[in-house]
């Protein structure tokens, strides 16, 4: 009797702390879990846009482009840039594409008329200015390619 007196207790007390670690377990699991949720919802947008940013940037890839060119990246970069102060985790690298994106887009090339005759020295200058766009497209396409991996890092963490 004395035995049963004292084993009861002890085997409920020990039940009651593994139940208490348990819920604590699927507490811990539930909040991880709510909050990767969020994160997700707060980097889905940045993330399309992101997208079709490499997307439009990769269209242009080796063609001297003019303003009218750029429409959609210069779109695109404006929506990066309205939200970039306002996305933790990833404000960095989001200011770095803006960035390169207003690089990108400053290198236009002059818009020509239908039958214009280039001299020597115009079309040299038009083809450094050309290549100094290609390496501007090269810097905002390794911009966009941290930013989506910097998003990945912080969905998966």
């Amino acid at each position: 009797m004395m035995i049963s007196t004292f084993l009861v207790p002890s085997a409920t007390a020990m039940l009651g702390a593994l139940t208490y670690r348990h819920h604590r377990q699927v507490f811990a699991w539930t909040k991880k879990l709510r909050h990767k949720e969020e994160t997700n919802a707060d980097f889905s947008k940045p993330a399309e846009w992101l997208a079709d940013l490499y997307k439009a940037q990769c269209g242009l890839a080796q063609k001297p482009c003019v303003a009218e060119d750029f429409k959609g990246i210069a779109t695109t970069g404006t929506m990066l840039a309205g939200i970039a102060d306002h996305t933790e985790g990833v404000r960095f690298e989001l200011a770095k594409v803006v960035e390169s994106v207003r690089a990108y887009v400053a290198t236009a090339l002059p818009a020509e008329g239908p039958t214009v005759r280039v001299g020597l020295v115009e079309h040299r200058a038009r083809l450094e200015q050309a290549m100094r766009q290609e390496a501007a497209r090269d810097a905002l396409a390794h911009a966009i390619l941290a930013a989506e991996q910097r998003i990945k890092e912080l969905r998966h963490s």
